[in-house]
């Protein structure tokens, strides 16, 4: 069984940092793509940023700039350095994996979330 695990979340003033983790542990394979997302109250989960198992990455034209997502593959880990932060980034931030087990072949995972708040 696989488990997604995320840190780091708390109330920070706008124009502050965080960093969020999120280890995987369990029977893990290889951890292909792997994600944060963000749900805000009352809107949609929506994508911030990804990483690819070769490094590649990608992010939200809205975090652009201000947020770095960085992995460590023999730790199973996946970072999101969010700076210059603003109030309109204040939600619940998720982390997701695709994950290769022996037991469950290739498929997505979640984490339980750590929430952001950001004051202004």
């Amino acid at each position: 069984q696989v488990q997604l695990v995320e840190s780091g979340g708390g109330l920070v003033q706008a124009g502050g940092s965080l960093r969020l983790s999120c280890v995987a542990s369990g029977s893990i394979g290889t951890i292909n793509h792997i994600a944060w997302y963000r749900q805000a109250p009352g809107k949609q989960r929506e994508l911030v940023a990804h990483i690819l198992s070769g490094g590649t990455t990608n992010y939200a034209d809205s975090v652009k700039g201000r947020f770095t997502i960085s992995r460590d593959n023999a730790k199973n880990t996946v970072f999101l350095q969010m700076n210059s932060l603003k109030s309109e980034d204040t939600a619940v931030y998720y982390c997701n994996a695709v994950i290769s087990t022996v037991v469950a072949g290739i498929r997505g995972y979640w984490g339980q979330g750590t929430q952001v708040t950001v004051s202004s």
